[in-house]
């Protein structure tokens, strides 16, 4: 790991990393910790902060498997834990098997997280010689809808980053200082997230989902989601990617239509306001089904 000493970080967030690393080093005494890993920004960081503070073979690094983990996910999950050295264990969740889940309600993280969680009760935690399992929950978190939230706090799944104070913007901060790869990654929430509530989720559709973003990476568009709508029975698929990436999106228009209609979609349309990421919740808020977040009108 990269000496911090000498690094540009302030004070401020030198002292939550320590933080993260006492409350890391305190939660796993006299056993091993088990990471919730999906490859992202949040929880790469705290996996790299647990081989740091226990050494790689004092942690798990523990993803779930489903249909909702795109399979490019899964192979960056597995080149970082190599690439930290530390073990990684593939749990195959079954989500999918949960009615509330597939319903797709507001809720649908909570019941995802808990699927996740119920299987590392019931089949790591003794076996791997667990004593605590963390995820990679942010301050920036505690202020928006996360369900998923919810479920941790039931499996009594602890939070390091956010105990310590820790936002988005201080993690890549951290995360570049320190190395990792996935500084600069864009969010990447599970598949699920791209069918809108209460439309049902189902393997077909997060399988079109996979295909659809990864299509946008080979054409180059780094960031971006294919939302999954169904009208008269058919697939629709709304693209959205960043406001400057909109001209190349129109003059990619043919290869994405084209991928797009192979994998299965009938429709295709470029959204005009732009990829951002919380769309969703933005809907709960418009229709009064969740406080209204501060600052966002």
């Amino acid at each position: 790991m990269i000496d911090l000493a000498q690094s540009t970080l302030n004070p401020t967030l030198l002292a939550k990393r320590a933080a993260v690393l006492d409350q890391l080093r305190s939660a796993a005494a006299g056993g091993r910790l088990g990471i919730a890993f999906s490859g992202g920004v949040d929880s790469t960081l705290l996996l790299a902060l647990a081989a740091e503070a226990l050494g790689p073979e004092g942690c798990l690094a523990l993803t779930a498997r489903s249909a909702s983990l795109a399979v490019d996910e899964w192979a960056l999950c597995q080149r970082l834990a190599a690439r930290l050295g530390v073990e990684l264990l593939a749990l195959e969740t079954q989500e999918l098997e949960r009615s509330a889940y597939r319903a797709n309600g507001p809720d649908r993280c909570y019941h995802c997280k808990h699927e996740l969680f119920e299987t590392i009760d019931a089949e790591v935690r003794a076996a791997q010689g667990l004593v605590a399992v963390a995820y990679g929950a942010t301050v920036d978190d505690l202020g928006d809808h996360r369900p998923g939230m919810q479920a941790a706090r039931e499996h009594a799944v602890l939070a390091p980053l956010a105990d310590a104070g820790l936002g988005k913007a201080e993690i890549r901060a951290l995360s570049r200082a320190l190395g990792l790869p996935t500084w600069d990654k864009p969010a990447q929430p599970c598949l699920a997230s791209r069918v809108p509530y209460g439309e049902q989720v189902t393997r077909a559709k997060l399988e079109r989902i996979d295909g659809a973003e990864a299509l946008l990476r080979q054409l180059g568009l780094r960031e971006g989601r294919v939302r999954h709508h169904e009208t008269g029975g058919a697939a629709l698929a709304r693209v959205e990617v960043p406001l400057s990436d909109l001209p190349r999106a129109v003059e990619l228009r043919e290869q994405l239509v084209t991928g797009l209609r192979q994998l299965g979609f009938h429709y295709v349309v470029l959204d005009l306001e732009g990829f951002r990421s919380g769309r969703q919740n933005e809907i709960l808020r418009e229709q009064r089904l969740l406080p209204t977040v501060e600052g966002e009108s």
